[in-house]
């Protein structure tokens, strides 16, 4: 039961366009994890404040020293 056309072609694969596609989703995943460990380390501090807090101390703010020229 053909109807006497032919098949249609397959459009041709553009490997270029692919190509920048991987490139968009490694820098989408590798900006996606580096967001994910600078929240993980600034949640390690907090965590280690509010510990130190909840103990009772009053000196739980890291102290920030500055360097001095030599």
């Amino acid at each position: 039961m053909t109807d006497g056309a032919a098949p249609a072609p397959e459009p041709p694969e553009d490997h270029g366009n692919r190509i920048v596609e991987n490139a968009v989703l490694l820098v989408f995943f590798v900006v996606l994890v580096a967001a994910g460990i600078w929240l993980l380390g600034t949640m390690a501090d907090i965590r280690k404040v509010q510990d130190c807090a909840a103990q009772g101390r009053r000196n739980c703010a890291t102290i920030e020293v500055p360097d001095r020229p030599r």
